[in-house]
């Protein structure tokens, strides 16, 4: 049995797709409100901040898969990751299940070195700190013996589905809508895309992979990096018309944020759009050179033309 804690989000429910076509009928999808992908999926209602019902819901699993997430708030998120993070490792470590955790970069420097495994932890704000603080955790356990387990951590999102991000929600979502786009501070800097279904049949190998457990592995992504005006110039050519942007400066951001919560959440992660930001995932790579990732044209024509 392989389970996905987290089930209903973009990247739980195309990670069921991926083990299904590659690994596994034995699939268990876990939320409080849970939906079946797969026709052949068991469905366990358990709230992760519940030790006794996240253990009820990892029992029997060999593999489970930490994809949960939290609304982008931050008193959320520092009273119940830690919480989540903690029910979880102890459920698997009384059940003996290996632990596969999706990660973000939160945690690491806002600046323009190259991320690879190897970079420290430098959180710039409260979300960056406990996503630092519960990562930390689960290595200790890993250091311990205390569970078997890995860590996928993926830069920022696009893709198809309710796939949820900054790029996604006021840049391409903007697009397809044929409204004004959305730049956050610069549209000169590279970013850092992973493709979701990417990064779910990606982490499907990895924790299908034995010797993979016990490290860090950064998520596939194309390193041929696009500025926002490299994006939206190819977003208009796969939509057939030229599409405008605004790009938004970090004074006018700090201004939104006194009368949006959803600006004001995203305050601390603004340093990271005023330089290059380069994600590299050379070690997955290395380990799994026949595994292929999706362009950023052909991902942002899926993505952008799914409901067309």
């Amino acid at each position: 049995m392989q389970t996905i804690l987290g089930a209903n989000g973009q990247i739980g429910s195309e990670l069921a797709l991926a083990l299904k076509n590659e690994f596994t009928d034995e699939i268990r999808l876990v939320s409080r409100n849970p939906k079946r992908v797969n026709d052949t999926d068991e469905l366990v209602r358990a709230n992760l901040l519940d030790a006794v019902e996240t253990q009820k819901a990892v029992e029997g699993s060999e593999i489970v898969y930490l994809t949960a997430g939290l609304p982008i708030d931050t008193t959320m998120w520092v009273e119940q990751f830690p919480i989540m993070m903690r029910n979880v490792i102890s459920a698997c470590a009384m059940h003996n299940a290996k632990l596969v955790y999706f990660d973000n970069t939160y945690m690491y420097p806002q600046t323009d070195e190259l991320l690879t495994e190897e970079i420290r932890f430098e959180p710039y704000g409260k979300k960056g700190r406990v996503r630092g603080m519960i990562v930390q955790m689960l290595l200790d356990a890993m250091k311990e013996g205390r569970v078997q387990a890995m860590i996928c951590r993926a830069p920022e999102f696009y893709g198809p589905g309710q796939t949820q991000s900054i790029t996604n929600t006021t840049v391409l979502d903007k697009l397809r809508a044929g409204e004004s786009a959305k730049v956050f501070i610069s549209d000169k800097t590279l970013r850092t895309l992973i493709y979701t279904p990417d990064a779910s049949k990606a982490m499907a190998l990895l924790g299908n992979t034995s010797d993979a457990y016990g490290q860090t592995w950064h998520l596939p992504c194309d390193d041929n990096r696009l500025t926002y005006k490299q994006l939206i110039d190819i977003a208009s050519d796969i939509l057939g018309a030229r599409r405008n942007y605004k790009v938004l400066k970090k004074w006018q951001l700090k201004l939104l944020s006194f009368v949006s919560k959803p600006v004001r959440e995203t305050l601390e992660l603004l340093p990271r759009y005023e330089v290059d930001n380069v994600f590299l995932s050379n070690k997955f790579k290395e380990r799994f050179p026949d595994f292929k990732i999706t362009s950023y044209k052909e991902g942002l024509a899926k993505t952008l033309l799914k409901s067309r």
